[in-house]
């Protein structure tokens, strides 16, 4: 277990530590001298490093994905911390936790792989039933459902995301569906909500550090998804055809529009609840995210957000309206004498 994350480092900081590398560059400066950008990050975020000196030669000991030992001093540039790493040392897997490296769901991926097979146990349709047990049932599908992050960059990007994504939209279905009643086909929305994302777990790698599979790259995972469940319908005998037909437009019509990827878009009144509750849950859990991994930044706001192309409020931080009180009561002295009271931060119950 390490001793020290990324999200502990601080300013002015001396680091020496294993590391995960998420990519690396090499490039030349404005001098011509070659110098080397590195993403380290462990479960708990990312630190840019630099390396200045020697930059080819130490490059060429390590690849992206390994893991290294890195020492350096922590300084901020541009208001983001960064590294200036004086020593690389590549690291064995074997003698590392991976664990320790990649963020995870706070739920343990037994719970919830028991919770989805509950879901599937309350399917009342026999044929959608069948399907969902024979793709749940397959061990590498298995696998990859308790692993895969829901995305690589946006929503749920830890290991299990997928699988808490998944759950989470099963549980909006059943308030959606008591909510409008009758004429509601539940079983044809939870089936839709567990397959939507299936392909993930082959578009995704996620061994290490997340990013796209060469399936991933060239097919994507609505596709991979459609083929994979046409795979296991056809082992089904009598599949009604248009039970088949609706599935696979819920997983090709889910993004919505054609210009968020949506090889088409909703044309049902199951599709369409799912492309919403879905981009709901996604939307949700990347504001929850982006907060909580800006906590403590001295700032009431979050950085930008390439989602929403918009920064996100998230409130005055407690932290940050103690220190602004204690400014502004010295600063405010002269200022109360004369009768001006500068007003305080937050709330002063």
């Amino acid at each position: 277990m390490r001793d020290r994350f990324i999200a502990e480092v601080k300013e002015h900081d001396s680091v020496d530590n294993v590391f995960l590398v998420k990519s690396k560059a090499l490039s030349v400066g404005k001098t011509g001298k070659p110098y080397l950008v590195i993403t380290l990050m462990d479960k708990t975020g990312e630190l840019e490093g630099r390396v200045w000196d020697d930059a080819e030669e130490i490059s060429s000991a390590f690849e992206a994905d390994d893991f290294i030992r890195a020492k350096g001093r922590v300084s901020a540039y541009m208001g983001k911390l960064q590294v200036k790493v004086s020593g690389i040392v590549r690291v064995d897997e074997d003698s590392v936790e991976l664990e320790d490296f990649l963020p995870c769901s706070e739920r343990d991926p037994d719970e919830m792989f028991g919770e989805l097979a509950g879901i599937i146990d309350s399917v009342k349709d026999g044929y959608i039933k069948k399907l969902l047990s024979l793709l749940m049932d397959d061990p590498a599908i298995a696998r990859g459902f308790r692993r895969a992050p829901a995305a690589k960059g946006m929503h749920h990007v830890y290991i299990g995301g997928l699988l808490e994504h998944v759950l989470s939209i099963c549980r909006l279905i059943d308030f959606v569906a008591t909510h409008y009643g009758n004429g509601i086909k539940r079983d044809l929305l939870i089936a839709g909500a567990i397959l939507h994302d299936m392909g993930k777990t082959r578009e995704l790698s996620y061994a290490r550090s997340f990013g796209y599979t060469d399936e991933g790259r060239l097919l994507g995972h609505i596709t991979i998804g459609v083929e994979m469940m046409d795979e296991k319908m056809k082992t089904i005998d009598g599949f009604p055809a248009e039970t088949a037909l609706l599935l696979k437009h819920m997983i090709l019509s889910h993004h919505g529009e054609y210009a968020y990827g949506s090889p088409k878009r909703p044309k049902t009144l199951e599709a369409t609840i799912l492309s919403y509750l879905d981009d709901l849950d996604a939307k949700v859990n990347s504001i929850r995210s982006l907060i909580a991994n800006e906590s403590g930044n001295g700032s009431n706001w979050t950085g930008f957000h390439r989602l929403f192309e918009r920064f996100i409020y998230k409130g005055c931080e407690p932290e940050f309206n103690e220190l602004k009180n204690e400014e502004l009561k010295k600063e405010g002295k002269k200022e109360a004498a004369a009768g001006r009271p500068l007003p305080l931060f937050g709330n002063q119950a």
